[in-house]
């Protein structure tokens, strides 16, 4: 398993070994032992799920509010996509870049990432599967939105085709417009959120008192 950190912190792209043979392939997009030693703690899993996506359809920017947060390993087991992590942290260095990662059916890289961080994709083709391991589970009203076309963000969606978006995500509002609500994530609250998954029992390290 070959793991690099993203140009946003708490971001990480997952590039398992893909086995082949006249039968096929097989791949383990998650490892325990991998995962731990990257990032200092397991994956916490509260729900799984995924989307089915026409070539076009933009999904995202969505967040959730930290605490609790909801961290997701992403990947793609059909069909092809461009994958957007939006670092969303106030008082982040970091605050506002993006980077993205291609996700496919051939290589099955997945995408980690951490609590705080703002997630979009657009499928590249029809009948995209992504799939999702989410840290808890959905709740509506913990749940938000960005622009996934805010001028401020510029995210490098492909030109050259139409953008199916929802209603949800048509309407939300900018970066700058959530952050002046005070909707935003804060990079302090995510901080203590990783540090005390990783001083968790169980996650190699010592329960306190």
């Amino acid at each position: 398993m070959k793991i690099r950190e993203l140009a946003v912190p708490g971001a990480y792209e997952f590039a398992p070994p893909v086995h082949r043979d006249e039968r096929g392939a097989f791949v383990a997009h998650y490892t325990d032992s991998a995962f731990t030693e990257a990032l200092g703690h397991p994956l916490h899993l509260g729900q799984n799920h995924h989307s089915v996506s026409r070539r076009g359809t933009v999904r995202g920017i969505h967040y959730a509010d930290v605490p609790p947060g909801q961290a997701k390993l992403v990947t793609c087991v059909s069909g092809e996509l461009l994958d957007m992590i939006i670092d969303l942290r106030v008082g982040s260095p970091t605050f506002g870049q993006v980077d993205s990662v291609h996700l496919d059916a051939v290589d099955y890289r997945a995408v980690y990432l951490s609590e705080g961080l703002g997630h979009a994709f657009i499928a590249l083709r029809d009948d995209t599967v992504a799939a999702y391991l989410n840290s808890v589970q959905y709740t509506p009203d913990r749940e938000h939105e960005i622009d996934p076309f805010d001028p401020e963000l510029a995210l490098p969606w492909p030109p050259d085709m139409t953008y199916l978006v929802s209603e949800r995500d048509r309407t939300a509002p900018t970066l700058r417009q959530a952050r002046e609500a005070g909707r935003l994530p804060t990079w302090e609250a995510c901080e203590a959120l990783r540090t005390a998954r990783i001083q968790e029992p169980g996650d190699g390290q010592p329960a306190s008192g």
